[in-house]
């Protein structure tokens, strides 16, 4: 990995004087040339990434790919699969591929193969999910399990929420139909919903936290344990007590087993990941318990052997074809040298509702650091301000900011190129698929004004400001051949690379998350503070009046 600043590196140095020439380039200009679709597309594991809407040329990436290189990429990405120790400042791997590694192969890290413990914990994970479907997983009252709650946050709560939605058509149809439910919010609101329509013998909690400490994830658990408590063991229901309870409504997923066991989850409940799998990478493992339960095991290995097919790429492909590579110099070139700091993420498609709220956790946990490996603060930018939202809603809501705002933004467009094939009813299918191409219509349209401007329609005349559309915003199209657990698969393991690659440029490590610890510190403080009406004189003035204000409106509840 690289070490000296990236700036220094004459290939950057080269890339800011293009960037000069670059600047003064309009995107309708840069499309005279008829071969530039064709020249700027890569085709792999199922998806098509369009890069000719990005504001470079050839030239510019080869710069870029002399960038890469000076800074150690093709070295990071064997480093990164092969088990290195590349999370420096918590000194271990980063080796969430290994839980989409196939069973027959062997990946030997710090003197121990790794792949049989990954699909051990599969296999568990689906005894669990096999006894749920068939309804042999019983409450404490013997009826069987029909709503799971899968209580997390960050990358427990995200990465399952998003595939579990994304893949909603792909449930078994001979598995018993179980309803999966996720609460993250540490104020309760979500599970207070659940726990108002819930029925407590038929439910089951899955504890998700890699630390099992996480303070917005047990109290969402003891407010869980405690509702069971009450309705099972306390209204006094013969032959319920509360080892029955914690045996049939709670299943903890966790690196931390000893703290699981302290919680009260029997081993037989318990499944395990690892300390080098990071939460937000984490899907792929026993965090996607919930996904599992959704798609079952089947369609779930699917999922992994796309993500396996994307990390073969990624290994394999040369830089000038790697879609990872090229996806994140693309972003390279857009921050650090357009100066182009916002990144929207725009799917086309209704099942990939949460994939922009993914991918916001994703890059901006990973790579919105400060700081290089070796500590040296760093003199230029790195990760930009991801959002998002379903592109056809966000045309009524921000493309306005987008076409004539002030703020230069990237868009990625994300959209399969089937869906409805299967529907059975003819003209039902015909109409849905009239919708998808209306849907297709609409993305492409909207990257092809974004990149053109006025110049994307006839009209002779010289237009009002308040019409005029300046265009040259840049924007990459995503393909999806179709949306199935595979193809979801390989485009969030394009993502996680992309971010990889982004970092070993920057110097920076995408794999600890330092920024979110001592927020919880001074919460755990404040709390305390709170409760216990002692320490306000630690406080500054505003956060002293936000405390008694909180007191007072507590007394005034009291009356």
């Amino acid at each position: 990995m690289n070490q000296a600043p990236i700036d220094q590196a004459v290939a950057w140095k080269r890339l800011m004087e293009h960037a000069q020439e670059m600047r003064g380039a309009h995107l309708s200009q840069l499309f005279i040339d008829q071969t530039r679709g064709a020249a700027f597309a890569r085709r792999a594991a199922g998806l098509t990434l369009d890069l000719s809407k990005q504001r470079w040329s050839e030239a510019t990436i080869e710069m870029l790919l002399d960038l890469a290189r000076e800074a150690g990429v093709p070295e990071g990405i064997q480093a990164l699969l092969s088990g290195e120790h590349v999370n420096v400042s918590e000194d271990r791997p980063a080796l969430h591929t290994a839980l989409r590694l196939p069973p027959e192969a062997s990946l030997i890290v710090d003197g121990e193969d790794v792949v049989p413990g990954v699909h051990a914990s599969l296999d568990r994970m689906a005894t669990m999910v096999e006894r749920l479907h068939a309804r042999q997983w019983r409450g404490a009252t013997g009826r069987p399990i029909h709503d799971v709650v899968n209580l997390g946050v960050g990358g427990s709560d995200l990465g399952p929420l998003m595939v579990t939605h994304a893949l909603a058509d792909y449930r078994p149809a001979d598995a018993h139909h179980v309803e999966v439910h996720f609460a993250s919010t540490m104020d309760g609101s979500q599970l207070a919903d659940y726990l108002n329509r819930f029925n407590p013998e038929t439910t089951l909690f899955v504890i998700s936290s890699k630390s099992f400490t996480t303070i917005d994830t047990l109290s969402n658990a003891r407010t869980a344990r405690d509702w069971l408590m009450a309705r099972l063991v306390n209204d006094g229901i013969q032959g319920v007590d509360e080892n029955m309870v914690m045996r049939q409504h709670f299943v903890g997923v966790s690196a931390k087993p000893d703290k699981m066991s302290e919680w009260g989850i029997v081993d037989a409940n318990q499944l395990l990941f690892w300390e080098w799998v990071g939460g937000r990478y984490s899907l792929w493992g026993a965090i996607g318990l919930p996904i599992a339960l959704v798609i079952g095991m089947a369609n779930f290995r699917k999922l992994l052997a796309g993500a396996h097919a994307m990390d073969e790429h990624f290994a394999q492909a040369p830089l000038a074809d790697n879609l990872p590579v090229l996806l994140a110099l693309a972003g390279i070139w857009n921050v650090n040298f357009l100066d182009i700091r916002a990144h929207s993420i725009l799917p086309y498609d209704g099942r990939l509702e949460h994939f922009a709220a993914y991918l916001e956790q994703l890059e901006m946990e990973s790579n919105g650091k400060s700081s290089t490996h070796d500590g040296r603060q760093v003199s230029y930018a790195t990760c930009p301000v991801l959002w998002g939202q379903l592109g056809p809603n966000a045309q009524h809501a921000f493309y306005q900011l987008l076409h004539q705002g002030t703020q230069p933004v990237v868009c990625d467009f994300i959209a399969p190129l089937k869906r409805y094939d299967d529907v059975e009813d003819a003209a039902t299918r015909d109409h849905l698929k009239a919708q998808h191409r209306l849907t297709l219509a609409n993305c492409f349209a909207q990257s092809r004004l974004l990149m053109l401007g006025d110049d994307a329609i006839e009209e002779s005349g010289e237009r009002p400001g308040h019409k005029r559309y300046r265009g040259n915003q840049p924007s990459t199209t995503l393909l999806l051949d179709r949306l199935t657990p595979a193809t979801l698969g390989s485009l969030i393991a394009l993502y996680e690379h992309k971010v990889f690659v982004q970092a070993a440029i920057w110097g920076i490590n995408p794999f600890d998350q330092w920024g979110v610890e001592l927020g919880k510190q001074i919460a755990g403080e404040t709390g305390e503070i709170l409760a216990e009406h002692e320490g306000l004189e630690k406080m500054d003035a505003s956060t002293r009046a936000l405390i008694e204000a909180v007191w007072l409106a507590e007394q005034e509840g009291d009356r």
